[in-house]
């Protein structure tokens, strides 16, 4: 569920800023060439690396599915888009789908949302993707990739320009289409500079000054390309003329007749092309979605005779508002499907016709939908036909294969009445925190819109499905009582309810509400602590804007709550893994690490001028150990404590560590070990650049665990080793969910 997909804080150091050229946007001078779908590396020290199997923990989607491609003319093959998490190509014979981006790494953080895709009608091994997830200055620009082998190895150019996959109207397109007239020839559609052209098959890029349209530095610009027969579509966002057609002098001219309805039709949202009856099908709303939509329509285009026809299923109106989005043909002629979207009061459904639009059919009516393999889908209730449906492909070998991407997932049917999701392989969660209790299930997540998973196992969709009474969107904080593990407690965002915290005594298999809350809960609700034993709960309150507020503290189980005035506000508190009278928590405003030793009732200062300015450092307590305390400071490096917070010295070696957390110990003879300490981060003696590292020497020597295939993009929020395996590594992924590995 992408139901609030709004661009995460900035996680990385800004990469290099380029300036953007208006109108004039020339690929970057160097292409660079991905060998095995890893991206080309600087020269770099030979790595200290161990080689780890690495593998995606089942859930199942959960994030929007921006665009489905059906090949035009290979039985079975199609390529999925999403808006932070990559591409993916489906196997039909092993029904799931192959992640195609994993190799783009940490610097390239931004790429890793797809804009848009295209595949070569004539040459089916060949794709393309057009990355980049924001338009903002802070990200870098766009880049397109370009493979022969259908995405097993690519080649990359550079952009000058921004590309916003995980923007509004990311669920548009597609953006990007080869030339039905040329395969050497592509076109690219951005938001705010123009039509792009290659005439080298993806190579080098530059405007197309003959497109009429003017880019604007705040629109959405070019929001579809399609080809009919051997002319090219392409739809503008930005008021006035709505759509383009290729002419035969080679320039661009407004499509003549075309609909001019207002809002119903301001921007072409997605565009299909029924080769069978020549007809082009429009879709329209009155913005590009997929919120913010109250108003749509769909035409027809027959482009023989030059005339529009209009074919609505239902006109929006008062009380049941919404837009139009996905659309697509099948190989028989006149069949046709189209998606409503943002329509939350009847709810978004799918209308087919098999008569060019003339009657229409609403697929939802009859809809029996199967989410056994993907039981979080009935978000503790009953499973939805879905929401934010932008997305449609009928397969071009199966008129009655009808897949449509949601905000969670991607539901298809062979036989237009029983819909199972299609979703194996593709998993786009946006984690925020894991626990591998020493016990119970395997993991315990918390994810971006979807609250908390337990994994009874790691590769089957959890069985409980998410976290119910309460029911969340983004989980805020995730604990258990280290002496206790059993007790567990989670806060989040409330969805159905004002309940924003909740306990467990079983491991987190099942819940139940705080029996009261801070008043500040419900619209602010933070990460949150448990003593080891169990019996002191310290909860932060942070709002989605940054405001911070004063700390709460329970000794009831959640029953009351009393501020905490020596707290400082919005800071993460940390519990001791022995000593259930200790807490600590870094103020990151000031550099300070506050301790407590009575049960959280007061802090003071601990360690005094470490560094400040980051929301994101982030203070971890060694288990089976008191006192013994790691601080992750990004660029500042990783700094340790011994002595409970009151000094801390830096650990030589690292130069950055982003997130850091713990597993079994490796074996020793005779004594038990220093825990396995995973982290996010950089050790040059060891591989320069950001990388996936375990130290089992207390932080004296570190080895990469990951290489250059399995980079996923920014992975900074959170690590944690096995507590019952040693060498087993969880790493959680801002759109490509859990990634785990053990070594080979």
């Amino acid at each position: 569920m992408r139901a609030s997909s709004v661009p995460q804080p900035d996680p990385a150091p800004h990469p290099r800023r380029r300036t953007v050229l208006a109108g004039a946007a020339v690929v970057a001078a160097s292409a660079s060439v991905l060998p095995a779908a890893g991206t080309a590396a600087a020269a770099r020290r030979p790595a200290k690396t161990q080689p780890h199997r690495w593998r995606t923990a089942a859930i199942g989607g959960t994030g929007f599915v921006t665009g489905i491609l059906f090949h035009p003319a290979v039985r079975g093959l199609a390529y999925a888009r999403t808006d932070i998490g990559g591409a993916y190509r489906w196997d039909d014979r092993g029904a799931r789908w192959t992640a195609l981006t994993d190799h783009i790494g940490w610097d390239d953080w931004n790429l890793l949302g797809v804009e848009a895709m295209a595949v070569d009608r004539s040459h089916p091994d060949r794709l393309y993707l057009a990355l980049g997830t924001y338009t903002q200055a802070y990200a870098s620009p766009g880049a397109v990739l370009r493979s022969e082998d259908r995405g097993a190895t690519w080649k990359r150019a550079d952009l000058t320009v921004r590309l916003g996959a995980n923007e509004d109207g990311r669920g548009c397109g597609e953006r990007l289409l080869v030339d039905p007239r040329d395969s050497e020839t592509l076109w690219l559609g951005t938001r705010h500079d123009g039509l792009l052209r290659s005439t080298d098959r993806g190579a080098t890029w530059a405007a197309d000054v003959s497109f009429p349209a003017a880019a604007s530095a705040t629109g959405q610009g070019v929001t579809v390309l399609v080809a009919a027969g051997r002319t090219v579509y392409a739809g503008w966002g930005d008021g006035g003329t709505a759509l383009y057609r290729t002419n035969s002098s080679g320039g661009w001219e407004a499509v003549p007749g075309q609909p001019s309805a207002g809002a119903a039709t301001r921007v072409p949202v997605r565009a299909a092309y029924d080769a069978g009856s020549r007809a082009l099908y429009v879709t329209y709303a009155d913005g590009p979605g997929p919120n913010n939509q109250a108003d749509g329509s769909v035409h027809r285009l027959d482009t023989v005779k030059g005339t529009w026809t209009e074919v609505t299923p239902v006109a929006p109106g008062d009380g049941d508002a919404f837009g139009y989005g996905g659309v697509a043909t099948g190989a028989r002629p006149g069949t046709v499907v189209v998606s409503t979207n943002n329509r939350w009061g009847a709810v978004d459904t799918l209308f087919r016709s098999t008569d060019g639009g003339s009657s229409w059919t609403s697929l939802k009516d009859t809809a029996v939908l199967d989410v056994s393999e993907t039981p979080y889908l009935k978000w503790g209730g009953e499973p939805k036909f879905g929401w934010w449906i932008q997305a449609v492909a009928l397969d071009p070998y199966d008129s009655r294969h009808v897949v449509y991407g949601t905000g969670a997932t991607i539901f298809g049917t062979r036989d237009l009445v029983h819909w199972a999701p299609e979703i194996r392989g593709l998993e786009e969660s946006s984690v925020r925190q894991l626990i591998a209790p020493p016990s119970g299930a395997r993991l315990l997540s918390g994810l971006g819109d979807i609250g908390v998973m337990y994994h009874d196992s790691l590769t089957a969709s959890p069985s409980r499905g998410m976290a119910s009474n309460p029911v969340f969107g983004t989980a805020t904080g995730l604990a258990l009582a280290a002496s206790k593990p059993s007790y567990v407690v989670r806060t989040g965002w409330p969805s159905g309810s004002d309940s924003a915290g909740a306990w467990s005594r079983d491991g987190g298999a099942s819940w139940q509400p705080f029996a009261s809350q801070p008043a500040i809960a419900p619209s602010a609700p933070g990460p949150v602590a448990v003593s080891a034993d169990g019996a002191t709960l310290l909860w932060s309150f942070v709002h989605w804007d940054g405001t911070k507020y004063a700390a709460h503290r329970s000794t009831d189980g959640g029953a009351t709550w009393a501020e905490v005035a020596t707290y400082p506000k919005g800071g993460t508190p940390v519990a001791d893994p022995l000593d259930p009278r200790r807490f600590y928590v870094y103020d990151t405003d000031t550099g300070t690490v506050f301790l407590s030793t009575d049960k959280g009732a007061s802090f003071a200062a601990g360690a005094t001028g470490l560094p400040s300015g980051d929301v994101q450092f982030r203070l971890a307590a060694a288990p089976g150990r008191s006192g013994d305390l790691w601080l992750s400071a990004k660029d500042d490096g990783l700094l340790r404590s011994t002595d409970g917070g009151r000094t801390f010295a830096a650990v030589d070696g690292c130069q950055a560590s982003y997130a850091l957390g713990f597993g079994k110990a490796a074996p020793a003879k005779g004594r038990a070990g220093y825990p396995a300490v995973f982290q996010t981060g950089r050790v040059s003696s060891t591989y320069d650049g950001v990388a996936v590292l375990r130290s089992d020497d207390a932080g004296a020597t570190w080895v990469r665990i990951n290489d250059d295939d399995h980079r996923w993009g920014w992975t900074g929020e959170v690590v944690t080793g096995d507590p019952r395996v040693h060498g087993r590594v969880y790493l959680g992924t801002n759109g490509r969910g859990i990634q785990y590995a053990d070594p080979k």
